[in-house]
């Protein structure tokens, strides 16, 4: 598996700041960012800012912020999950149409094998497979099958390439499942990776790529119980049955305990008012 950041959206921590600043002044863009060249707002201010702006969850600016990565030598079964994920990021990726797998070793096909085959002593079988799958796809298209049609016998373990090209926000999502030990090791990995090269050029930001237990994200485990329990992280993060525990022995002693909502409090909601300053 290989990852690689290709390029970043110039200077996205005063990107963010300029879109955030947009919000928040009666200032014009023109005007805000006429600041930012003079210089009358400092880096410092300026990671501030958007470290205060981000706390509030206010999200949609992280949307101005774009990256493009490089991924290959990862399975199609990660590929099949990875394309899940639909709103604010753009996939290229290898086809199977137009590109003939014959494959760098003359033995068989490159594929990805998961360590779990060879921990359980399966690895000799899995390569047996992959030898004859390479066998059939090769036969098939020295027969004269398009590429197209050959790759019907490719497996899941089928190594792809991608360009991706992903907002801010969406990467945080991203994070956010994909980080979480619930997810499968090859794509938590490549996530990992994504990670580690934004570290690298924009530790401001990559800071808050976090599995949504994080606390710069969610705070706390919404999964399974016993999921959480398994989890390494569990030993520094709470899950959301612990959180509500607290609360509710908390608002217990105040004299308003914690309940049920009912139509009432919809009602409450729906009618609310912010209190005037």
């Amino acid at each position: 598996m290989d990852v690689v950041l290709i390029d970043i959206a110039n200077d996205p921590l005063t990107k963010l700041y300029g879109a955030y600043r947009t919000c928040y002044t009666p200032k014009t863009p023109r005007e805000v960012w006429d600041d930012i060249a003079a210089g009358s707002v400092t880096r410092e201010k300026i990671a501030q800012f958007v470290e205060e702006r981000l706390k509030t969850g206010h999200v949609s600016p992280l949307e101005q912020v774009v990256f493009w990565f490089g991924i290959s030598g990862v399975s199609r079964s990660l590929s099949h999950q990875f394309v899940r994920h639909r709103i604010g990021i753009s996939f290229e990726q290898q086809s199977q149409r137009y590109v003939r797998f014959t494959g760098k070793n003359e033995e068989r096909l490159e594929y990805v094998m998961p360590d779990s085959w060879r921990e359980a002593g399966r690895a000799e079988e899995f390569e047996k497979l992959m030898g004859e799958i390479t066998r059939v796809y090769r036969e098939a298209v020295a027969a004269g099958i398009p590429a197209e049609d050959a790759r019907f016998v490719l497996p899941n373990a089928a190594p792809t390439n991608f360009q991706i090209m992903v907002n801010f926000a969406e990467l945080l999502h991203i994070g956010d499942l994909r980080l979480c030990t619930r997810a499968q090791w090859e794509i938590r990995q490549m996530i990992a990776r994504m990670r580690s090269e934004l570290m690298r050029k924009v530790p401001e930001l990559a800071k808050y790529m976090q599995p949504k237990c994080g606390e710069k994200r969610m705070g706390y485990c919404d999964e399974d119980l016993k999921a959480y329990e398994a989890c390494p992280l569990s030993n520094s993060r709470p899950h959301k049955v612990q959180v509500v525990e607290v609360f509710k022995r908390v608002r217990a002693e105040s004299g308003k305990p914690m309940r049920d909502l009912d139509e009432s409090d919809f009602k409450a909601a729906e009618e609310f008012r912010e209190a005037k300053v």
